[in-house]
This record gives C-alpha cells, sequence and structure tokens, in this order.
C-alpha cells in the first residue's frame, strides 16, 4: 500500500508543476555549476582542487626539437636546474594549489603565503609566480559573477509566476484547476535577464578555454622537456554545461512568450 500511496501522490503533484517550474530548476542547476567554476581552487576541500582552469608541474620528458630554436641546448640546462622536483600548481579563479610532492594540495587566494611554504628546490622555475601572474593577469571572473546574478534575478521572477489553483466553475458548479498565464512584461524581463546571463557566460567560457589553452602551451614550450601544462577538463565541462543550461532557459521563455501571445490573438480572434 504505500508504494501505491506514493504513486499516487507523484500523480497528483506532477499537473501541479508548471512550465516555469522546470526553467527555474533549470537555472538552479546552472547556477550550481558556475558557482563551483568559480569555487575551483580557493579551497583545500575534496573535489575543489580538481576544479582548475590550468595546471603546471614538473615532469622530465623527451624534448621537443624544432628548426626555429636557436638554441636547442637550453633544454638540458633548464632540466639541471628543475632536478628532481615534482610540484604541481593548480589555478583557478579566485584561487592557486600546490602539490610540492605529490601529497595533497595547499590551496590559497595568496600566492605569497603558498611559496613561503615551498623550498627552491621544490618550484626551481619559479612555477607558483607563473601561476599567479595567470590569474591575476589573464583570469577575469567578473563576467561570471554577473552572470549568476541576472540568472538569479530572473529565478526570482519566475517563480512570481501564477501557479495552479482550484476554482468553482459558476456553469457546473464543480472545482476546476486553472493556472492564468504570467505577466507579459515581467515575462520579457526575465527574458532579458537570462539572455544577457547567456551572453555573459558565452564571453567568459570562451575568454576561460582560449586562455587557458595558449597560456598552457606556451609554458610548457618555455619548459621544454622539464615542465609539463594541461587544461582543467572539469572547469571546462562546468562552463559549457552552465552556457548549455542557460541558452536552454532561453530558448524555453522566448517559446513561452511566444506561445502565449499566439494563443492571446486567438482568443482575440
Amino acid at each position: 500500500m504505500p508504494p501505491m500511496r506514493f504513486a499516487v501522490g507523484i500523480q497528483r503533484l506532477i499537473p501541479f508543476l508548471g512550465y516555469h517550474h522546470v526553467l527555474m530548476i533549470l537555472i538552479a542547476i546552472a547556477i550550481v555549476l558556475l558557482s563551483l567554476l568559480l569555487a575551483g581552487c580557493s579551497s583545500s576541500s575534496p573535489l575543489i582542487p580538481g576544479i582548475f582552469l590550468i595546471s603546471l608541474y614538473y615532469q622530465h620528458y623527451t624534448p621537443i626539437y624544432d628548426p626555429t630554436q636557436v638554441d636547442p641546448g637550453v633544454t638540458a640546462a633548464i632540466a639541471n636546474i628543475v632536478g628532481g622536483a615534482q610540484l604541481e600548481v593548480r589555478v583557478g579563479y579566485f584561487g592557486i594549489c600546490v602539490n610540492p610532492d605529490g601529497g595533497s594540495f595547499l590551496c590559497s587566494n595568496n600566492a605569497t603565503s603558498l611559496a613561503e611554504q615551498i623550498s627552491v628546490d621544490q618550484d626551481p622555475l619559479n612555477l607558483i609566480w607563473v601561476a599567479n601572474t595567470f590569474k591575476d593577469n589573464v583570469v577575469f571572473p567578473y563576467l561570471l559573477i554577473v552572470a549568476i546574478i541576472l540568472a538569479f534575478v530572473c529565478f526570482i521572477l519566475l517563480a512570481t509566476f501564477p501557479g495552479w489553483h482550484e476554482e468553482t466553475d459558476a456553469r457546473t458548479g464543480s472545482d476546476v484547476d486553472i493556472k492564468p498565464f504570467p505577466s507579459r512584461f515581467v515575462s520579457q524581463i526575465a527574458l532579458a535577464l537570462i539572455f544577457i546571463s547567456s551572453v555573459f557566460v558565452l564571453v567568459s567560457v570562451l575568454w576561460q578555454h582560449t586562455a587557458s589553452v595558449a597560456a598552457s602551451q606556451v609554458a610548457q614550450d618555455l619548459g621544454n622537456g622539464s615542465v609539463k601544462s594541461g587544461v582543467g577538463t572539469s572547469a571546462m565541462v562546468l562552463g559549457w554545461f552552465g552556457f548549455g543550461l542557460l541558452v536552454v532557459v532561453t530558448i524555453g521563455l522566448l517559446v513561452m512568450i511566444l506561445s502565449i501571445r499566439l494563443l492571446d490573438k486567438l482568443a482575440d480572434e
């Protein structure tokens, strides 16, 4: 009997979940994903150091030789300087994580405090300084912050949309479930906000992707044979998924507004 009651309860609940509730859920998921992206490398909490834009780490490998290299032998000098260092540094929007010896990560938004805990032998090429320069001079998180705020305001506006409620039919005397159309003005404001939010996220994610790939490749070429670098896959996934959800919400709101306008015209006729 309990499973049957649960099924009946769900069936009674589903009709009262309006179209705008689905859009609100998508916005909430997008806000969570983008917030996690911004929180990457801001603390040593589990999973947070795994959300990073780029990583730089010492690793000996066969250097790449190219005719455009004026002094190919510099790779040997760099290898001698690096020695047995195995430090890894990861960069997020507001923080840096350092793993000096393959153990746990040390994370902070203050690169100076991290550098003071690392010896010269652990970071002979100053990768922490390079990472901090990238964070301060290249990374720009404020478009994402504004986008999250706009998406949240849109979420609040959608929460004001009227839901299902019962009214008594004057002709039959029976109770019927009705749902009024939302305000056209509020709907248009919500559409404008979520559209601007989507554009900001698109610009930010494209900026993030291009800058990370470029900085990663340049750093690895400069440390040819001794320094490896990589782009954070989790950060890219969070950014593009967040953007995709906001686009879906934008299209959903646009379809809703056009549908209501069409129904109004048909009703007038």
